[in-house]
């Protein structure tokens, strides 16, 4: 007997929605601006809240073009980063997890860092991680990975 697993089990009950190329899903993952230290000299100059959030609509609507649904996951720098993460991950699939460059830039949050990638480790093994530069470049960085059929991902 063949056994198709939660996807393909879906791909026969719901063939119509499964026609062609299945939907990519991507988790965004960085900081509440709210909580960002913009005067951290690791962080690009000139960031700001506002701009992180125009970034984040420049990327989701990057990722709506190509077809792709997209959520974020705004995270503390504290010991709730890690947690929240997992929390999302477990909310359903993403073949992508991004992770800013806010989060993984700044030397004095790397305990942080570890922690969200660990956490996305745990939580959705077969994901890709990719990494942006800032908010806006998300979606090539999203794209680096799905595009190619990497494990995790049929490209």
């Amino acid at each position: 007997m063949l056994k198709l697993g939660w996807l393909g089990h879906a791909a026969a009950v719901f063939p119509a929605l499964f026609a062609g190329e299945t939907m990519r899903r991507v988790l965004l993952v960085g900081y509440d601006p709210d909580t960002v230290d913009f005067s951290d000299p690791a962080l690009p100059p000139g960031m700001t809240a506002a701009k992180i959030h125009a970034g984040v609509q420049v990327a989701l609507k990057q990722m709506a073009d190509r077809g792709w649904e997209a959520d974020v996951c705004f995270i503390r720098p504290d010991q709730t980063a890690g947690p929240t993460v997992e929390h999302q991950l477990a909310a359903k699939p993403y073949e992508c997890v991004v992770v800013g460059a806010g989060v993984r830039l700044p030397p004095k949050r790397l305990a942080i860092f570890e922690a969200v990638i660990n956490a996305i480790h745990k939580a959705a093994p077969t994901a890709v991680i990719a990494f942006n530069t800032r908010p806006e470049d998300s979606a090539d960085a999203a794209g680096r990975w799905l595009l190619q059929g990497s494990p995790g991902c049929q490209g």
